[in-house]
Parts: structure tokens; C-alpha cells; sequence
């Protein structure tokens, strides 16, 4: 479809042209899959010369290289979008620790931010872009507060997200950026998908208890990016599923008990597991009230978005 006939029949029928990097990614994926549904006119992109996620997926693809300011100009101008949906990052943590990865790490989440911030600019579009709660510092037990500029992030990762939320908010005035933790989804590694792994290899694990957070399972927290985008509500946001704050011991034996496994979990420190290559949080608590007050529904307990996710992996035979 033509740019001239996308941006007509989104007049006529008042949907919006909406571009999502990282579709080959859990969350990109989600987002634009949630977009499609509604009736939107979605453009997903990625790295890769064509789609090469796990889960099939039905849009409109392109490649870019979201470092090459030309090439995301050329490709944005190309597609004219009303909103830019931003979920492609550089998300390997402890890689991004490694000496010779790390100007490839703000690369992408630094300056491939910006770039894209900037075509919205030009264009005149919306933005949406995808954080962290690695932007803390993980200290304390309070939730942080999406508005808090309390930055200290950790680990170069944390810092690199942090340098792409700055891009955005000093390049853009229509802009939301959305800080989550603890993502599970179909494409991609996860969490679920390594504990399910390591307990059909071992009768026993070690599990931290000492880091606590919520975890989000990306077909929620595409429906809530796709609301915001459909919106005017510009600014930042905090959104993880509902139920509570939890240790990553806590979603483990959650994780084994709904899958039916008998795998024994053992809860140790931070100190106790060793240290990782990269720091991590203590404190990935997100304070989420200021979704209620902009009118955003709350994302489901992650009880039952664990449960529904199993069930889709079932389904899918991932």
C-alpha cells in the first residue's frame, strides 16, 4: 500500500499509521500484533533483512538499522507514521558489561533513539519509547515514582537506556516513555522460558530473593502501549502486571507450580548466587498509580498472565 493511500484511508476511517521497531523482538512483536488487531495500519522493522521471530507475524515489514540516522529518516519519510512505537534496545545486560560491546550498546539504545527522535521530529509524529527500572538505582524498598529524576543506573545497559530517555525528552514535546521490568513474551529469552529449561535439566535450583519486582507479560502491556498511543496523554509512565511485588524465588516457584513441575527452589542473596557479570537492582519496584489517574486500565495480575502465557506457549509449541 502506497504512503499517499495509507495516509487516506486513515483519514476516512480514523485510524492511525503507527511504525514499531523491534518486531522481531517479545515486545515489538506484542505491540504490533495488538496494533494489527485494532485495524491500525502498522509497519514493523527490525535488523534482520526479514522478520525472524518466533511467533508468525503478519504485518507490513522493513529493515533498518536504527544506528544509521539516513537510513531511519529515508525509511521514516518513506512510511510518513502518525506515532513511532520504539521497543527495539540492545537488552543483553551482562553483555552490554563487555568492553568491546559497549559503544555498540549505546549505539542502539543511545544514539538509535535519538535518531528516531528526531525523524518524529521532522514529521511531526508522536513517540513512544520503551524503558527500564534500570534507570534507578535499586536502592530502598519505596516504588519509584515515573516523574522521580533520581537517576543512577547500575550497569551500562541502565545507563544507555538512560541516555535514550534523554534523547527523546529533549528532542520531542509529543512523546510518552514507558519504564517496565521483568518481561516475558513468545520471541526472545525470558525469564519463564530459561526456568523451564534449567528445571526439566535439574531436580534443584538457586534463586535470588533478594531482588523484588513485578513481572510483565508483553500481550498486556502492548494493550496499555496501544492505548497510550492512541492518546494525547504525553509523558512517563510505569507499568509491570498487578499482584503485587515479588523476588525473582517468588515467580520461580509460581513459574514451576502452574507448569506442574517438581523442581526444588532454593532462595539465596544476591551475594549468596555471585556476583553477574552485570549489577543488578534490588528495588524494581514501579510505582504504577499515575496510569489510573491519566485513565489507563491496569494491567492484569501476573498470576494469571503467567497462567494465560504458558497456555500460548502450549499453543504455540514454543
Amino acid at each position: 500500500m502506497s504512503t499517499r493511500t495509507t495516509t487516506k484511508k486513515c483519514m476516512e476511517t480514523g485510524k492511525i499509521n503507527i511504525f514499531v521497531t523491534g518486531v522481531n523482538g517479545q515486545l515489538g512483536y506484542d505491540v504490533a500484533r495488538e496494533l494489527l488487531k485494532r485495524g491500525h495500519f502498522v509497519t514493523g522493522s527490525g535488523s534482520s533483512a526479514a522478520y525472524r521471530g518466533i511467533a508468525e507475524y503478519t504485518g507490513n515489514y522493513v529493515t533498518v538499522d536504527i544506528t544509521d540516522p539516513t537510513q531511519v529518516c529515508d525509511t521514516l519519510y518513506r512510511v510518513r507514521p502518525d506515532a513511532v512505537v520504539h521497543c527495539a534496545a540492545w537488552t543483553n545486560v551482562d553483555g552490554a558489561e563487555e568492553k568491546e560491546n559497549i559503544p555498540k550498546v549505546y549505539a542502539v539504545n543511545e544514539d538509535g533513539t535519538r535518531n528516531i527522535a528526531e525523524a518524529c521530529r521532522e514529521l511531526g509524529c508522536k513517540m513512544l519509547y520503551v524503558s527500564t527500572d534500570y534507570v534507578f538505582d535499586g536502592q530502598g524498598t519505596e516504588p519509584w515514582d515515573p516523574d522521580c529524576k533520581n537517576f543512577a543506573p547500575l550497569n551500562e545497559y541502565g545507563k544507555s537506556k538512560l541516555k535514550g530517555e534523554l534523547a527523546v525528552a529533549n528532542v520531542l514535546e509529543k512523546y510518552f516513555i514507558v519504564r517496565t521490568a521483568w518481561v516475558f513474551g513468545l520471541n526472545g529469552k525470558n525469564f519463564v522460558k530459561t526456568m523451564l529449561r534449567l528445571g526439566q535439566a535439574h531436580d534443584t535450583l538457586r534463586v535470588v530473593n533478594d531482588q523484588i519486582g513485578t513481572p510483565t507479560y508483553t500481550c498486556d502491556l502492548a494493550r496499555l502501549i496501544s492505548d497510550m498511543i492512541e492518546t494525547d496523554k504525553y509523558g512517563f509512565y510505569h507499568a509491570t502486571n498487578e499482584g503485587g511485588y515479588i523476588s525473582w524465588y517468588d515467580f520461580a516457584c509460581e513459574i514451576f507450580r502452574q507448569a506442574g513441575m517438581n523442581t526444588r527452589v532454593i532462595p539465596v542473596t544476591t551475594a549468596e548466587y555471585g556476583q553477574t557479570r552485570a549489577v543488578r537492582p534490588l528495588n524494581s519496584r514501579l510505582g504504577k498509580s499515575k496510569l489510573e489517574e491519566y485513565g489507563f486500565d491496569a494491567l492484569p495480575d501476573w498470576t494469571d498472565a503467567l497462567h494465560r502465557y504458558l497456555v500460548c506457549m502450549k499453543e504455540t509449541a514454543l
